[in-house]
C-alpha cells in the first residue's frame, strides 16, 4: 500500500530510531549496547483539510488496524536523488532509476552502484533502496563513471545480513515497510469550521 503517494501533507521527520540500552560508568563515561539494527521512523502531517477529506483520509488510515497492517514509508522529501529532482536523470527517460550493487565492503557499510547512467550524482542525504525493503541514507557523494559504475560510498544504518553484490538498487521513492505506530492517529476538527488537520507516527517493520 502506497499511502503517502496522496497524502496531502509531508514527513517532517524521516530518521533512524537506534535500538540501543545505556548504562553510565563511576567516571561518567556513557556505555552504549545495540540490540539490534536501527528501524527507520517517521512522523507525517497532513496540510488543513475540510472535513469531507478530513473523513476519507480518516477512512484510509483505519484500513492500517492501528499497526497491524503496513504501507510503504519513505521520506517524502528524498522520493527522487538531490541532484536530479523529479527524474531529471542525465539520460532522460531512457533510466529506469534501478541499478545494482556493484560490491560491498567489508565493514557493510559501504557499496559500490553499478548500472547507473555515466554522470548521476549520489548526494549526502539521498536514499537508497537495495533489495525488496532495505532502506538506506547515503554518507558520501560519488559520480557514476563512463563504465556505469561508482567507488565505494558510506551509507547507514549498515547493510543487513545477507545482502551481496548483484542486489537490485532504486533510487526512485526508495522505501520500506512501515506500520503505524499504535495509538499515534490524531485527526481533530475544528468545531467552528470543520476544517482539520491528520497526523500519525510510523516505524519500520521487518
Amino acid at each position: 500500500m502506497d499511502l503517502l503517494a496522496e497524502f496531502p501533507g509531508w514527513t517532517p521527520d524521516f530518521d533512524l530510531f537506534w535500538r540501543r540500552e545505556q548504562s553510565r560508568t563511576a567516571g561518567g563515561r556513557t556505555i552504549v549496547k545495540d540490540f539490534g539494527g536501527p528501524l527507520w521512523r517517521l512522523s507525517a502531517v497532513s496540510r488543513a483539510l475540510t472535513i469531507n477529506e478530513l473523513d476519507a483520509w480518516r477512512a484510509r488510515l483505519d484500513a492500517l488496524e492501528d499497526g497491524l497492517q503496513t504501507f510503504r514509508g519513505y521520506s517524502m522529501s528524498r522520493s527522487y536523488p538531490i541532484a536530479h529532482p523529479n527524474g531529471a536523470w542525465p539520460t532522460g527517460e531512457a533510466f529506469s532509476g534501478a541499478g545494482t550493487i556493484g560490491s560491498v565492503g567489508v565493514n557493510r557499510k559501504a557499496v559500490s552502484l553499478s548500472g547507473f547512467p555515466e554522470g548521476f550524482q549520489v548526494s549526502v542525504g539521498d536514499m537508497l533502496r537495495i533489495g525488496n525493503q532495505d532502506l538506506h541514507r547515503v554518507i558520501e557523494a560519488r559520480t557514476v563513471t563512463a563504465l556505469g559504475n561508482t567507488s565505494l560510498l558510506e551509507i547507514r544504518p549498515h547493510l543487513w545480513p545477507g545482502v551481496a553484490a548483484g542486489a537490485p538498487v532504486s533510487v526512485l521513492r526508495p522505501y520500506c515497510i512501515m506500520a503505524i505506530e499504535p495509538g499515534s492517529i490524531v485527526s481533530p476538527a475544528d468545531p467552528s469550521t470543520s476544517w482539520g488537520a491528520i497526523s500519525f507516527r510510523a516505524m519500520e517493520a521487518r
